[in-house]
């Protein structure tokens, strides 16, 4: 009934996640810790939820030049999570309704303001782990805003044709475990939680 119900489901997923890990997983993390010595994760129960104007109101009060309407910087991501933690007491935030002149144009506006979507991104220790958004289901109003955004609506013909048979409400988010897990551990690299990691340098196994 309202996109917030993928925010509690992936929400709920990430904290069980941070519980179980710290549940079954300790000699684990004591040995990782031995050769990677990071601060402890915070996280609460109830992830708190910013909205993106809220998130930007709160880097302006640190001095930090952050407007409303523009997307964070690398810098502006980390210097939140650094005020979140000092002010919250928590690592795991979530940032909603996130200008919709930096989000693609299949993202749902927000019924009452048409500035701001239906997007959200999910963070840990001010690092991204995922962006999600409710997406439009509707063939008109999708092809409507692609022209607003300037994108020529053949090129999207096919996408927006198979919602004519129907599409229900729907969102969600592309989570990347190993980028979680590095995050959860306070590690510097993905390379470190990924068995097989790949790079230009490294193709195989």
């Amino acid at each position: 009934e309202h996109y917030h119900e993928i925010l509690h489901v992936l929400s709920d997923l990430i904290v069980f996640i941070f519980e179980d890990v710290h549940t079954h997983c300790k000699k684990e993390i004591e040995a990782i810790r031995a050769q990677f010595p990071a601060e402890p994760l915070m996280w609460k129960k109830d992830v708190p939820v910013l909205t993106f104007a809220e998130a930007a109101a709160m880097l302006q009060e640190k001095g930090i030049d952050q407007s409303p309407m523009e997307d964070f910087t690398t810098e502006t991501e980390r210097a939140l999570g650094r005020i979140v933690h000092e002010t919250m007491g928590t690592d795991f935030y979530i940032v909603d309704k996130f200008p919709m002149a930096i989000r693609p144009f299949y993202t749902m506006p927000d019924c009452e303001n048409p500035l701001v979507s239906n997007s959200y991104d999910l963070f840990i220790r001010g690092e991204e782990i995922t962006s999600g958004a409710q997406r439009i289901h509707d063939p008109a109003f999708l092809r409507e805003q692609c022209e607003a955004k300037g994108i020529p609506v053949e090129t999207i013909a096919d996408y927006a044709r198979s919602f004519e048979y129907g599409a229900p409400p729907h969102g969600g988010a592309g989570i990347g475990l190993e980028r979680v897990v590095m995050l959860m551990l306070g590690l510097d690299n993905c390379r470190r939680t990924s068995m097989f990691p790949r790079t230009p340098q490294r193709l195989y196994p």
